[in-house]
């Protein structure tokens, strides 16, 4: 790889440009007709200059496109999808906010420390916790990412198998709204902080799934709810180093039936997460994506043994434990 694609790969006006796009609106505010950068500069609170300079370089890149004649500023088929991916691009909300922390990678490369607690003063769960705006945000992207996903989620895994189900660190219940939609005899639960369950319970409403649905407000480091044939961890232990994983599984495993189930649903290493993403883990929460036999392994040191793997959606596997004899 020569030099001029080494600088091409590690410049930074590119990713900075959209994402302050992202932050400003300007695809949805301009629209497929258009607007001058001194409209779009009312219309954002910004300086005419500068924002014109920000899309003229979204111009050279083909986010955008400038008719010369009105001197009006449109986004292209590419620019479009800033509105798409606007929970992860947008700089004042969580996704985009935890992003930033990657300007102190090498930190995070030096001492294992977390760059994000570098950058803002404070752990990513401590900032979310601290900042209601930002724990919206934090929901509302955790929704976000796997609202395409849920329904295949709860087809191509056989829930039908238990009656009661605990969703653990379930969020605003998409998930399992999703999974009893499609298995009218099961049951469950979403078990996670205060502002999620009440977005849960809400939703739950909504399906009229409010007989079969319920929530409960607690930590995941807390004793669960004990008895439920499977307690479900979506997206969770990837957010956590080995030993706070550990302390979930654990705390699944004391709750289960006899017979139960913990199901993991991940993206894995060899099947949909990529080396980007597992950077990210590390240098957002000192967390990572495992690979099936390091989740094996995990799971085995906690009472539990592995069952089974399924891919359930595009990018997600499922990883069923049973507790051990």
């Amino acid at each position: 790889m020569d030099e001029s694609s080494i600088l091409d790969l590690a410049g930074l006006a590119t990713p900075m440009a959209i994402r302050v796009a992202a932050t400003l609106g300007l695809a949805e505010r301009a629209g497929a007709e258009g607007a001058t950068a001194e409209h779009l500069a009312s219309e954002t609170g910004t300086s005419p200059g500068p924002l014109e300079c920000l899309l003229d370089h979204l111009v050279s890149v083909g986010v955008f496109a400038l008719d010369e004649e009105s001197g009006r500023y449109h986004p292209t088929r590419l620019g479009a999808q800033i509105a798409d991916f606007g929970p992860l691009l947008d700089i004042n909300a969580a996704g985009g906010r935890a992003e930033l922390a990657f300007v102190d990678l090498l930190g995070t490369i030096t001492t294992g420390r977390p760059a994000y607690i570098e950058r803002y003063g404070r752990d990513f769960w401590s900032d979310v916790d601290a900042d209601p705006e930002l724990r919206r945000s934090f929901d509302h992207l955790m929704t976000w990412r796997i609202h395409r996903e849920a329904p295949q989620v709860a087809e191509r895994f056989e829930w039908s198998r238990f009656q009661d189900v605990v969703d653990v660190g379930g969020g605003d219940g998409t998930i399992l709204t999703a999974i009893l939609r499609a298995h009218p005899g099961v049951r469950g639960r979403v078990l996670d902080l205060a502002p999620a369950t009440a977005a849960a319970t809400a939703r739950f409403a909504d399906a009229g799934l409010g007989d079969r649905a319920g929530t409960v407000t607690g930590s995941f480091f807390e004793p669960l709810p004990a008895g439920a044939d499977a307690y479900l961890l979506s997206d969770i232990l990837h957010d956590w180093d080995d030993a706070h994983a550990r302390a979930i599984l654990t705390g699944c495993r004391r709750a289960a039936a006899p017979d139960g189930a913990v199901v993991v649903l991940e993206l894995l290493r060899e099947r949909g997460a990529d080396t980007a993403t597992d950077l990210f883990m590390l240098m957002c929460y000192a967390g990572r994506e495992r690979t099936v036999g390091e989740l094996a392994e995990l799971g085995a040191e906690c009472g539990l043994v592995l069952h089974d793997t399924r891919q359930v959606s595009d990018e997600r596997t499922a990883v069923e434990f049973r507790v051990a004899g």
